[in-house]
């Protein structure tokens, strides 16, 4: 039951994932560097990407305590 619950949770992780939009230069800026990585510039999200990402962290938590609560359980 908790294998199927993880397994689905986790799926919606991946498609949210796939949701999101980038916030950096591309790939190619991930190999060159051309962009810098600013880790903490203070950008704001706002409507469906703030959902988005809320949806994404909320579901990562679950997932974290649906694998803490099958390993203690097995």
């Amino acid at each position: 039951m908790l294998n199927a619950l993880i397994m689905i949770v986790s799926a919606m992780i991946i498609v949210l994932s796939l949701l999101q939009s980038g916030k950096s230069d591309g790939i190619s800026g991930a190999f060159t560097g051309s962009g810098g990585l600013n880790l903490f510039a203070n950008t704001k999200e706002r409507g469906s990407e703030k959902v988005i990402s809320n949806l994404t962290l909320i579901l990562g938590i679950v997932f974290f305590v649906l694998v803490i609560l099958v390993r203690v359980i097995k």
